[in-house]
């Protein structure tokens, strides 16, 4: 069993995001080998409040959303394309994890956030989740208000809801969670994003070859690869691509983490009616998480804030490192 933990100074990990529907997990049965050009599946997610028609009660009052700074017109000490350079260094000096395909990648989370985007107390739970390495099961989690240490509710299976039919749930398993095959190059990285887009499940008629041609897309699916377990070359790769991404900027002031972490906040283009912020450890540059915040009549508000805790390799859901 191989685990670390996350800390200031600690293991980097896994973009988390989306937090008011249940997780979906559009996903693809996991095969030995995906054929250039096809769409491939990433989990899209801890999506918490309510989903799984999980009732809580919190306690978590009048969260320091202030500390959580939006709108400072200070001058930025360093570039977002410097940050991520950074954060690629960062990521490099960590202790790689091992799975197998029928082991599970754990990880806990702080996670606040409120019903409504712009509207609605917050609410912020601590969440275990399980997802398998080889994308050879479902995923299982569980959640507690981060009041109550004894409040943990039961282990669940999370499947993907049928977007036809919201009732209905889907068969088909998620990607794995450990991707461990993809290039340590930024260069070789690029070429393989380009040939495995994300699936951004578009409507009816949406042209798909523009969208899934297009020259943002693969840095929308470099994003949506930190939703699963990224080895370190492999992450900071990840990193030095989005350090090249126009349009991403730092947010100036100190940023608060959803678990009292302080940091470096950098906004990333192509969010429409919000924004969607990646949050790094000010002095070390270790990814801490992110934030949404959402922009109704010229004002913005934050949605929600995930703090990864840790990330472990288990044998099975339940188990704990």
């Amino acid at each position: 069993m191989n685990t670390t933990e996350q800390s200031p100074q600690g293991f980097e990990e896994q973009l988390l995001r989306d937090l008011s529907a249940h997780v979906a997990q559009r996903a693809e049965l996991a095969s030995a080998g995906r054929p250039a050009g096809r769409r491939t599946r990433f989990l899209r997610g801890w999506r918490l409040a309510g989903a799984v028609g999980m009732a809580v009660t919190l306690t978590a009052g009048a969260l320091a959303v202030q500390t959580m700074r939006f709108g400072d017109q200070s001058p930025p000490s360093a570039s977002a394309s410097e940050i991520f350079h950074l954060a690629a260094d960062a990521a490099r000096q960590q202790p790689e994890l091992t799975a197998r395909p029928d082991q599970y990648v754990f990880t806990e989370a702080l996670a606040t956030f409120r019903d409504r985007p712009d509207s609605g107390p917050y609410r912020t739970i601590r969440n275990q989740l399980w997802q398998s390495a080889g994308g050879v099961a479902y995923t299982q989690a569980r959640y507690r208000p981060e009041a109550d240490p004894n409040g943990w509710g039961e282990l669940m299976v999370l499947r993907e809801e049928d977007p036809v039919d919201p009732e209905k749930k889907l068969d088909a398993f998620p990607p794995p969670a450990y991707h461990g095959e993809l290039p340590t190059d930024p260069d070789e990285l690029l070429r393989y994003l380009r040939e495995h887009p994300v699936d951004l499940h578009l409507p009816e008629g949406a042209d798909e070859e523009a969208v899934y041609g297009g020259e943002s897309m693969p840095y929308t699916t470099a994003r949506s690869m930190l939703h699963g377990y990224v080895p370190p070359r492999a992450l900071a790769a990840l990193f030095e691509l989005l350090a090249r991404q126009p349009g991403a900027v730092v947010i100036s002031g100190d940023v608060v983490d959803a678990a009292g972490r302080h940091g470096v906040a950098i906004r990333m283009p192509g969010v429409i009616g919000g924004n969607d912020d990646f949050l790094f450890d000010r002095d070390t540059h270790v990814f801490l998480g992110t934030r949404d915040s959402v922009v109704r009549n010229g004002k913005e508000s934050m949605y929600g804030a995930v703090a990864l805790l840790r990330i472990a390799v288990v044998d099975r859901p339940g188990q704990l490192p």
